[in-house]
């Protein structure tokens, strides 16, 4: 499936030690799970963890849901054994956090060989260096860490983000430019739906790929703000054909709702209507 519509609306992270998480996550309707050995797992857990988590990748029925093992950084006494663990799970990518600089990438990349590579952008340093580490030959998606990265800024709270708007930014920008995943940060107040929604809809106005989420009950939330509407859906099929009927006609110019339609809005209606059915097709799974 194309990286461009591949859904990543609704990524959830589930501890890597808790057999009942990882056996409940079969079952829920996330379009990623981010199977964490660092935050989650407690310090006498983790080598347990590691066992725990390959027995249950290696049982598989985890179905289209793409699969990522956040581990712990090689500056820590697991990150390295980590690494090398992964590297032999049935898994999609492997998540390294706090992030910095490309040599860390090439580290990882030795012990993990072909895996692609997620980033945690949640440090100062990382974010100013958002576009050499989105460029990196294994990176295939930034995954923001924004309680972190809200530590390390000693910025306040706000319901805008407006103190975090420049680092998010900068990562999409990178992002962007290189056609990598990104998804937006964790919403902390899991039972606070409203509130939930208004940040999904402001990542997704930014042009974040989906939302990081740390209980079940956020999925449905992300899963609807992060997917097209049936408004976008419906211009997307008129636009597509107004186009079409315009080059039939020989006309230089196709106009819908009142706007005229170039390459760019068709080219953007055709990843409309992908990401739609991918959506449609992991439902059905």
């Amino acid at each position: 499936m194309d990286m461009r519509t591949r859904p990543y609306r609704s990524v959830l992270y589930i501890p890597g030690s808790k057999e009942r998480a990882l056996d409940k996550a079969r079952t829920l309707a996330v379009d990623a799970i981010i199977f964490d050995l660092e935050d989650a797992v407690a310090v006498d857990e983790k080598e347990n963890a590691r066992a725990t988590l390959a027995a249950a990748l290696g049982a598989g029925g985890y179905g289209a849901r793409m699969r990522i093992v956040r581990i712990n950084g090689f500056d820590t006494a697991w990150g390295r054994a980590d690494a090398e663990a992964v590297a032999a799970m049935d898994c999609d990518a492997v998540l390294l956090p706090k992030v910095e600089t490309t040599e860390q990438l090439d580290a990882l990349a030795e012990v993990t060989g072909d895996l692609p590579i997620w980033a945690m952008m949640e440090t100062p340093r990382g974010i100013l260096n958002a576009q050499a580490l989105a460029a990196h030959p294994k990176m295939a998606g930034f995954v923001m860490g924004t309680n972190d990265l809200a530590k390390d800024l000693q910025c306040r709270s706000r319901a805008d983000r407006m103190p975090m708007l420049t680092s998010l930014q900068l990562c999409l920008l990178a992002a962007k430019a290189e056609g990598i995943v990104i998804v937006d940060g964790v919403y902390n107040a899991f039972k606070d739906e409203e509130g939930l929604k208004v940040e999904c809809d402001q990542g997704r106005d930014m042009g974040f790929d989906g939302k990081t989420l740390i209980h079940p009950a956020q999925v449905a939330v992300a899963n609807a703000a992060f997917a097209p509407t049936e408004a976008e859906i419906d211009l997307a099929q008129r636009q597509i054909a107004a186009f079409d009927a315009a080059e039939r006609d020989g006309q230089g110019v196709a106009v819908v709702d009142g706007k005229i339609v170039e390459n760019l809005h068709v080219a953007t209606a055709r990843e409309v209507l992908a990401k739609a059915e991918a959506i449609a097709a992991l439902a059905t799974e």
